[in-house]
């Protein structure tokens, strides 16, 4: 049996939690940020059914030498914009990653990644490194994301 763990990171991120949940679950914006620096995600490569029980899977390939790396999840929860919850079965232990959207109030939002049932190879300082450039990723895409216009009241 491989050793386990568990894995926690914090980012705040300009954006509303609406903007980030949706950053995060849908094909279009996912493709400009999934995967570590040196990778690409191409949006056919993404498969999001947004939905307990449904798929999230992602193809990253590797800048480099054209490898690939397909992560198969399962959503367990979905609540828009505050909660997002997959596990990833072909891991070992069926990795659980739990994101959480925070509403600081001042148009930034607290996302807070939480993984448990982490093989060591995840925990390694390369790997966790890796999963922060994702995140820088992520701020240099939402610098080019307009939000998206308080709709007005019918």
């Amino acid at each position: 049996m491989t050793e386990i763990g568990e894995a926690t990171f914090r980012r705040v991120h300009r954006g509303s939690p609406e903007l980030l949940f949706d950053c995060m679950t849908r094909p279009e914006h996912l493709t400009h940020f999934w995967g570590p620096v040196g990778t690409t995600t191409p949006v056919d490569g993404i498969v999001v059914d947004l939905r307990p029980g449904g798929a999230f899977e992602t193809t990253m390939v590797n800048d480099a030498d054209g490898s690939t790396y397909t992560m198969r999840a399962v959503y367990v929860e979905v609540r828009r914009p505050d909660r997002l919850v997959w596990v990833e079965r072909d891991v070992e232990g069926g990795m659980k990653t739990t994101v959480t959207f925070a509403d600081l109030g001042d148009g930034r939002t607290e996302v807070i990644t939480h993984q448990t049932n982490v093989p060591a190879a995840y925990l390694t300082a390369e790997a966790q490194a890796g999963f922060r450039t994702s995140l820088d990723r992520l701020d240099t895409y939402l610098a080019t994301v307009e939000p998206a216009p308080a709709r007005r009241p019918d």
